[in-house]
């Protein structure tokens, strides 16, 4: 993959997003069971409502892992050491790592990495500016790719990854691993401190994904929207409802886009039907145990190490060394 350089923020494989969304959506479009990646959630729009998600009384993720890096976040640090390099996949809006920059000893550099590249270079910009003595480097790009990070003069500290808010279960189990086996060659003599959400009552799951603001509702359709706004497509937003259950034998939440009625979609000229009830399924988020977690990590090169939850295990997070 190719850098592009911009001011402040590093871009791989410029050009390219537009083109994966528009062939990955007429490919989602045209199979017998529609579905599509969740990443093409992820524009500023996109960035934005799911910051507002994260806020929202129902959604227990946050709130909970903020929680558990604010009580632990020294014992990570130690762990770490000083001079840490310190690269974030799926960055977002920088919130959370904050509290590890603050218990780290000297770190070297932050590399925050996001597909969407207009929201992670406004919260770059910030970011510097609240610790103005910290190298940052951010990177607009498809984290799940082969990925090569910026160069540049090695400290003696460790690479310490950093992967919050279960977005690993966003994977389905093939992809989680090969994530993850990529995390750890990228990573390799240093550690990943994961975020993982755990299995808990369905009751408790169904109300995060279906909050009675309809915060949710508006990501999962802002899909559609983005579709139209960028690859002129002409979904009616009015003509799909926001769908999201808890399918307990696979222990995942499946978010879906569900026809209302039967209807015609067009994108580059070519219609796509859709029957009334049909849905393009636009998300999975696979619940795990701790030995599960721990286990998936193992598989992937991994030696699982400390694991920190939350009084009522809602929630863990995962230190997980890389050998060299």
């Amino acid at each position: 993959m190719s850098f592009v350089m911009q001011p402040h923020l590093r871009v791989v494989g410029g050009g390219a997003p537009e083109r994966d969304f528009r062939a990955d959506l007429h490919a989602a479009l045209s199979a017998a069971r529609r579905s599509i990646s969740p990443k093409y959630f992820y524009d500023a729009r996109g960035s934005q409502l799911f910051d507002d998600i994260c806020e929202l009384p129902e959604y227990y993720p946050t709130r909970t892992e903020l929680a558990l890096l604010r009580r632990h976040a020294g014992e990570i640090a130690a762990l770490a050491g000083p001079e840490a390099e310190l690269v974030e996949f799926g960055a977002g809006s920088l919130r959370k790592v904050r509290l590890l920059l603050d218990e780290l000893a000297r770190p070297a550099c932050y590399v925050p990495i996001d597909i969407s590249g207009e929201h992670l270079a406004q919260a770059a910009a910030q970011l510097r500016r609240d610790y103005p003595g910290l190298a940052v480097h951010p990177v607009a790009a498809d984290y799940t790719q082969a990925l090569q990070l910026p160069t540049g003069p090695r400290k003696a500290g460790m690479r310490l990854g950093f992967f919050p808010g279960s977005t690993i279960g966003n994977f389905d189990p093939e992809q989680a691993l090969r994530f993850l086996r990529m995390a750890a060659r990228v990573l390799r003599g240093g550690a990943l401190l994961l975020g993982a959400d755990l299995v808990k009552d369905p009751a408790v799951l169904h109300a995060a994904y279906n909050d009675s603001a309809g915060v949710t509702a508006a990501f999962n359709l802002n899909l559609l929207a983005r579709a139209n706004r960028e690859l002129g497509a002409d979904f009616d937003l009015n003509g799909f409802a926001h769908g999201a259950f808890y399918n307990s034998p696979r222990r995942r939440i499946e978010m879906h886009l569900v026809s209302r009625r039967p209807q015609r979609v067009h994108l580059d000229g070519q219609a796509y039907l859709f029957d009334e009830g049909e849905t393009l399924h636009t998300e999975n988020s696979y619940k795990f145990s701790v030995d599960s977690l721990r286990a998936l990590a193992a598989e992937a090169g991994f030696a699982p190490g400390p694991v920190w939850t939350d009084p009522n295990r809602l929630f863990s997070l995962h230190w997980l060394a890389a050998p060299a």
